[in-house]
């Protein structure tokens, strides 16, 4: 069986894996309870589960080299022994069933590696939340699929009627299929090599210049790798997780965005230099240069069924040296809209290579003793999300949040993701719990910080 390839981002990821770094991705869902329902419902559902028998791609995919994840050779092959018992899974709060114990729970659950020798996911039904309410802990291996793709897959097993209780769970449900563009007929293959060498010619010199900028004294509003100040969010990690939740109303984002010439995507920006500059100048760490964030870029065609990575990647200024709320906005807007004019001249395929470039120095983390000695690629991940616009529902249950899950990994102790669904935003706090020290005050530091724009307007 010949499988299926993996692209540089997905094997970067594989690249990375380390018993501490975990390159896995999750969310915490929580439900509310539905009417009519009991606490054997879960139960039933779990029977019901073990009796679904057909598993889709990528969810029945597992590495055709499992013992040396970042083979030059590694491919995605059909696990013939699929095991649904190992992939999904049941779990209860000991009463009375708490946010504080969810999280605990769920920061345990997130500091586990993935075994490759089966599909990289995970899937664990929560029952005993107060209120009758249970919660939805889901995690992927980010080699698999990337975060945008995970959420689309995922939303799959959710209704937008309280009414429907049988939609099937998503790894039971056929991938999409791609349309083949006007024509239907391939390309010759003489024409197809000759564009593929035109596109990479402009590609090596997109990115040649998209780098060239970004170390130019005129160009300080551009971050650029290897140039993000030392800190103590950047050392080595340990299997351990912490996590942490905020949740916003979308339209107060959108109205400071709108008011100060920003995105969504940079108030969010915003609202995370303000907390970690805040929980940083509290352990007198706070670097006297501005720390970088890199942000996912979706690049994914609206056709497009999903698997694999399709996110490119920009660095931008947090400002995080700059006191004044007001200034340091305006000083993260200047920086993003410069980042993301850098792709516009790029192909697809030339922003994943630059993507991958971008983040190629993160291999030196993985080195004993580079950590800490050399300045990292960027200080952190901030990703903004998109993600259902309808409320959902599940077997009944309505969705009450989604709350994100990332990556802190050697030198990249912290991650913050951003979830939107119907009209808030949910923020996810994600942080090695050795080295990024009270991660739970940066949630409550993103409230008050969002407060601090909304008194400039």
């Amino acid at each position: 069986m010949a499988g299926k390839r993996l692209n540089a981002l997905d094997w970067t990821f594989l690249a990375n894996e380390t018993r501490e770094s975990m390159m896995h991705v999750g969310s915490m869902m929580t439900c509310s309870a539905a009417p009519g329902g009991t606490p054997e419902d879960l139960s039933a559902l779990m029977e019901e589960i073990r009796n679904e028998v057909r598993v889709y791609p990528p969810w029945n995919l597992k590495l055709r080299f499992p013992n040396v994840p970042a083979h030059p050779l590694q491919r995605w092959v059909e696990d013939e022994n699929f095991d649904i018992d190992y992939h999904v899974r049941h779990s209860a709060l000991p009463a009375p069933g708490d946010e504080r114990k969810l999280g605990v729970l769920v920061s345990r659950l997130h500091s586990h590696s993935m075994d490759f020798h089966r599909p990289p996911w995970e899937v664990h039904l929560i029952e005993g939340l107060e209120g009758g309410r249970f919660a939805m802990y889901f995690k992927v291996h980010h080699s698999l699929i990337d975060g945008y793709t995970g959420i689309q897959l995922l939303s799959r097993s959710l209704s937008r009627s309280p009414d429907d209780r049988s939609s099937p769970m998503f790894f039971a449900r056929a991938p999409g299929t791609r349309v083949r563009a006007e024509g239907g007929a391939p390309p010759p293959v003489l024409e197809s090599l000759m564009r593929i060498a035109r596109e990479q010619l402009g590609t090596t010199r997109s990115i040649s210049k998209s780098l060239f900028r970004s170390y130019q004294r005129d160009h300080t509003e551009l971050a650029a790798p290897m140039r993000a100040p030392k800190s103590i969010i950047n050392q080595r990690v340990s299997r351990n997780r912490r996590f942490a939740t905020q949740e916003f109303t979308l339209d107060r984002f959108k109205r400071v965005g709108e008011h100060f010439g920003g995105t969504i995507n940079d108030v969010v920006l915003a609202v995370s230099s303000a907390s970690l500059r805040r929980l940083l100048q509290e352990q007198n760490a706070l670097p006297a240069e501005t720390m970088t964030a890199m942000l996912p870029v979706n690049i994914r065609p609206k056709d497009d069924p999903g698997g694999g990575n399709a996110v490119g990647t920009i660095l931008a200024s947090l400002a995080t040296d700059i006191d004044d709320p007001v200034a340091r906005f305006e000083a993260i807007i200047a920086s993003t809209t410069s980042a993301k004019a850098q792709l516009k001249g790029m192909t697809r395929a030339g922003i994943m290579q630059y993507s991958a470039l971008l983040m190629a120095p993160l291999l030196l983390a993985q080195v004993p003793g580079a950590v800490g000695r050399v300045r990292p690629a960027f200080n952190l991940v901030v990703s903004n999300v998109p993600g259902p616009r309808e409320p959902l529902y599940f077997r009944g249950w309505k969705l009450d949040a989604y709350y994100p899950m990332s990556i802190p990994f050697h030198g990249y102790g912290l991650n913050v993701t951003v979830v939107s669904y119907v009209d808030k935003l949910d923020f996810g706090f994600t942080g090695c719990r050795d080295s990024v020290p009270h991660l739970q005050r940066m949630a409550v530091y993103s409230a008050e910080a969002l407060e601090e724009l909304e008194a400039a307007i």
